[in-house]
């Protein structure tokens, strides 16, 4: 059976992970401007306050884990009162030397370790449709592992380390994914899978992505009546059942136009379209270009 969790994380390509150390000591506060790629940050020792725009603040202690989809402007502080200091996240991006906010010196009272995520991917915006725009994930000892890995990998650029880190990338991402509850998740694909019924339905859908799916087959695989499974589906993914299988398809076929060596009709083919010139206005509507042009190819490669 397809595994649609795995499925999505190995379509974002995740290509590099940049993480450094963070301290903190006494009364500080550092305010980042939006940085658009998804980021990250386990706390080591201590504890801190993150206020992302548009949230509530929230205390992150040892263990904690947090990932920002999008990145957008936030500012992490000691408890006490401090003016805030001003950063570009994208001049943190790559540092390997420890990053210290506060006083200079002595034992720090916070550690973290914090970073983002690059992906190599024709849409991100998979990886932000699926979850809540912070993730905060409390007393993980597989996220805290994961990371402390990628701390390691970052700092000892050992040989192999560029794939090792892509593998860490995917691992974490499946694990913040797994201890995000289904009821903190946007509608989407993760708050499906946490349905025991629907996600029968959308295992079998990517399962069998060229097959002519229909609303009451699908109903049938969840144990559900049509109407039922139609008004569950639409609720809990936020689009209709056949409107998702279209979206998964046309992402199915971004990647194997970029990625393989495939005419446009095989790609056709690969995502459960008979007809060439169907699939093309199919993608086309829904990508806003050909998929000859997508791919990059001459209009011959169409044949």
């Amino acid at each position: 059976m397809s595994d649609p969790l795995s499925e999505v994380v190995r379509l974002l390509h995740p290509r590099a992970v940049f993480a450094n150390l963070i301290t903190g000591k006494g009364n500080w506060a550092v305010r980042y401007s939006e940085g658009g790629q998804p980021g990250f940050c386990i706390v080591l020792e201590g504890s801190s306050r993150l206020a992302v725009d548009g949230h509530e603040a929230i205390t992150i202690s040892a263990g904690d884990f947090v990932l920002l989809p999008t990145t957008p402007a936030f500012t992490i502080s000691s408890f006490g009162p401090a003016p805030p200091v001003y950063m570009d996240p994208h001049q943190v991006v790559g540092r390997k030397d420890e990053l210290r906010y506060g006083a200079q010196g002595g034992e720090p009272d916070m550690r973290a370790l914090g970073g983002s995520f690059l992906f190599d991917c024709a849409d991100p915006g998979l990886l932000v449709s699926l979850l809540p725009k912070v993730v905060h994930v409390q007393g993980s000892a597989r996220l805290s592992q994961l990371v402390r890995m990628v701390g390691e990998e970052s700092a000892d650029e050992q040989p192999g380390s560029e794939f090792m880190l892509s593998k860490l990338v995917e691992m974490m991402l499946v694990e913040a994914m797994r201890s995000t509850a289904a009821g903190t998740a946007p509608p989407g694909l993760l708050r499906g899978l946490g349905d025991e019924r629907l996600a029968a339905a959308l295992k079998q859908m990517h399962a069998r992505i060229d097959h002519a799916w229909s609303v009451t087959e699908l109903a049938k695989a969840a144990a559900l009546s049509r109407s039922s499974f139609f008004e569950r589906f639409t609720r809990t993914v936020g689009v209709a059942p056949m409107e998702y299988l279209l979206a998964w398809r046309m992402e199915i076929a971004k990647d194997l136009l970029t990625r393989d060596e495939l005419t446009v009709s095989e790609v056709a083919e690969r995502v459960g379209y008979g007809s060439t010139s169907t699939f093309s206005v199919a993608f086309s509507r829904h990508v806003g270009q050909s998929p000859s042009a997508y791919a990059g190819r001459r209009p011959h490669s169409e044949a």
